[in-house]
Formats: structure tokens, C-alpha cells, sequence
């Protein structure tokens, strides 16, 4: 098990430098891989992404590979083979699969939004169910992963929204766009090199060890709250996709050598939970309030309470208005405190040291002390 996963982290190791800024897909790749998912690669023509799919094949020992661009006049035969002239002469309709996408291992279709009704109906079976029906025969298919590729995307209206949504993975790829790697990219050779291999049965044993991969009741929060904030921007996927990407992260984890998911393999949802591009920054917000929000909120408070003891320390007109200032003061930084209490509560859940809030808490007795004492000396001079 061991040996398989660590040939699977060399190939992805690989690939990552042959293919430049391509990294977030590469990872995607073998997650799906792992799972039995699909990915969608949107962007123009030109960015690697058939080549991409077409060597992560070749890294599967016998895995077969169809490639294919559909346009609105595609046939069926195109993809699932043509009807077998000697199957109509025994009155069967059913068609030679050999070299096509029903017996491939890894199939990349570009511009697969194009694809017309009849097309669309069979695919949806393939990429859900694993399964092609042949005349009257139903035959399981050997599909692991399949490769999408589109300059655009259906409309929420469009026929082609339920294949849209069998793409649990869901990059944007664009030209390189860094110079230094624009030009190792020109002079890097352009030939296929051999590298590395894994076995049908080594994969399998990935695949099986990943969905062993535990995952936190905390990461369970996690999502909730991701999905409740996503919501309050008008970003709302299916509880469908939510359970699947479930084992993206097992995967992730298990890529990662890691024995159970952790709060850093939920950057993975920047991929899998949009629908539109422009989603993507949203939804990178939400997953970083939910991963760091704690701290951006310890840090705030910890300002609140500075600002506090700055306006307790400011030259009041009168000693009645200093005292007020100072009571009103005091009462916010008593709530001040209780919100910390709070906070070490989400701390210990998420398996966090709170030696961060512990030195915040002291700091803020430390001016609600200052603040009582100034009180108590007014008084004093006062009486």
C-alpha cells in the first residue's frame, strides 16, 4: 500500500514539472482518480489540456485513452462506435465499442458543451452510472475519469446543466502567465517522456486505501458553516455535490500521506463548488473565514480593546465625563471577554491551542484593571 501510494506522489510529482502552472489541476487529476470523478477544464485552446489527460493515462499500465472534440454535428458513432452491420443482420442494433469512449480507462472530450441531445443522453448514463447500453445489452464500462474541456460554460437554463453538474471538479486554466515559466516552458522538450508507471491493481489499492481516510466531526462543522455563508451570497450547489466532495477530501488527505482529513484540504472546495468563474473569489473568502476567521476575530477583538483603553485615557472636559467614559469602558470590555470565552470554545473543537487567547484574555484584564484603578483614584479625589 505504502509502495503505491508513494509511485502515485512521484508520477504527480512529475507531472507538476512538466506541466507549468498546473499544479491545483494535477492534484485535481489524481483526487479524481482516486474517487471516480470527473473534472471540467475551462479555457481556451492551446493550454495543455488534452495532453494533460492523455499523459496521466499513459501513467496507468494497459489503460486505454479516447480523446475527442464534439462540435454540433458530432455523430453518436464518433464516440460509441458504429452500428455493427452484422448485429443488423441478425435484426440487433448495437455497435462495434472497440477504440471507442464505452472501453476507455481515460477519456478527454473538448468542447463537450457542444455535444447534441443524443450524444448528451448516453453521456449522462456513462459519467454517473458507468454504463452503456448497447441495443439491449447493458454493459458496465471501464471508465475511471473523464476529462472535459470548454471556452464556455451552459446556462443554468440549458439542456446540458445536468452533464454540467457531473463534473464534481471544475478548474480554470489559462496561458502561463509568469515569465520565468513562459520561458522554461519554451525550452523544455517537447517529447513524451517515459516516467513513471503504476499498475490497474496498485491504483485500486489507492483508491480503496483513500475511502478508508477519516474525517474530523470538525470538518463536518466546517463545511455546514461554509455552506451557510455561502448561501448568504446566492451561492448555493447541491447537497448532492457537498456528500461527493466528501471524498475528494479523503482523497486529498490520503495524497498527502495524512490518515484522516484536515482543515487545510478544504481549499479543494474553491474547485469543486462554483458554477460560474466569477464565484470563485466568493467562495475563496468563505473558505478562508472559516479556516482562519478564528484568529482574523481574535485580532479584532484584541484592536477593540486597545481602542478601549486609548479612549479611557483621553483628557475629558470634566472628571464626571471621565468617570462615564471609563464605566462605558469597563461594560465593553467585559463583553470583550465573554466573545473570548466563545472563542475558546470553537479553539478546543477544532483541535486548536489556546495559549493565543489565554496571553489576548490577560492583556484585557490587564486594562480593565488599569481602567478600575483610574476609576477608584477619581473617586478618591473626588471625595
Amino acid at each position: 500500500m505504502e509502495r503505491a501510494l508513494e509511485k502515485l506522489r512521484k508520477i504527480r510529482a512529475e507531472l507538476k514539472a512538466r506541466y507549468l502552472e498546473r499544479d491545483d489541476v494535477i492534484d485535481g487529476a489524481f483526487c479524481a482518480l482516486a474517487t471516480g470523478s470527473h473534472l471540467l477544464l475551462v479555457g481556451p485552446p492551446g493550454t495543455a489540456k488534452s495532453q494533460l489527460a492523455n499523459d496521466v493515462c499513459r501513467r496507468i499500465e494497459g489503460a486505454r485513452y479516447f480523446q475527442w472534440l464534439l462540435t454540433k454535428f458530432t455523430t453518436p458513432e464518433e464516440l460509441f462506435g458504429a452500428v455493427s452491420l452484422k448485429g443488423l443482420e441478425n435484426d440487433e442494433y448495437r455497435r462495434v465499442t472497440s477504440g471507442k469512449l464505452p472501453e476507455a480507462h481515460i477519456a478527454f472530450l473538448d468542447e463537450i458543451f457542444k455535444a447534441s441531445s443524443s450524444i448528451l443522453n448516453t453521456l449522462l448514463t456513462v459519467m454517473n452510472e458507468r454504463v452503456f447500453y448497447n441495443g439491449t445489452e447493458k454493459t458496465e464500462i471501464p471508465l475511471l475519469t473523464l476529462f472535459g474541456a470548454s471556452n464556455e460554460l451552459p446556462s443554468e437554463e440549458d439542456e446540458l446543466e445536468a452533464l454540467y453538474d457531473r463534473f464534481l471538479l471544475r478548474y480554470v486554466v489559462d496561458y502561463i502567465k509568469e515569465d520565468f515559466r513562459f520561458l522554461k516552458m519554451l525550452n523544455s522538450d517537447n517529447g513524451e517522456a517515459a516516467g513513471l508507471t503504476i499498475t490497474f491493481s496498485e491504483l485500486e489499492t489507492c483508491r480503496e486505501e483513500a475511502g478508508k481516510v477519516t474525517v474530523p466531526s470538525n470538518i463536518l462543522k466546517l463545511i455546514s458553516r461554509m455552506r451557510r455563508e455561502l448561501a448568504k451570497k446566492g451561492i448555493v450547489p447541491s447537497d448532492r455535490r457537498y456528500k461527493h466532495s466528501v471524498s475528494l477530501l479523503r482523497a486529498r488527505a490520503y495524497l498527502e500521506g495524512r490518515s484522516a482529513v484536515t482543515e487545510d484540504d478544504l481549499k479543494l472546495f474553491e474547485n469543486v463548488l462554483w458554477r460560474e468563474p466569477g464565484e470563485k473569489a466568493e467562495i475563496q473568502s468563505v473558505i478562508h473565514q472559516a479556516l482562519h476567521g478564528y484568529k482574523d476575530r481574535l485580532r479584532e477583538l484584541l484592536i477593540q480593546a486597545k481602542e478601549l483603553e486609548d479612549y479611557s485615557k483621553r483628557e475629558w472636559e470634566s472628571e464626571e465625563m471621565l468617570i462615564k467614559a471609563n464605566i462605558e469602558a469597563q461594560t465593553k470590555l467585559k463583553q470583550i471577554g465573554s466573545r473570548l470565552g466563545e472563542l475558546v470554545d470553537e479553539y478546543r473543537e477544532r483541535g486548536k491551542p489556546t495559549e493565543e487567547i489565554t496571553q489576548a484574555r490577560e492583556e484585557i484584564e490587564n486594562i480593565q484593571k488599569e481602567i478600575l484603578n483610574r476609576l477608584v483614584s477619581e473617586n478618591d479625589e473626588m471625595a
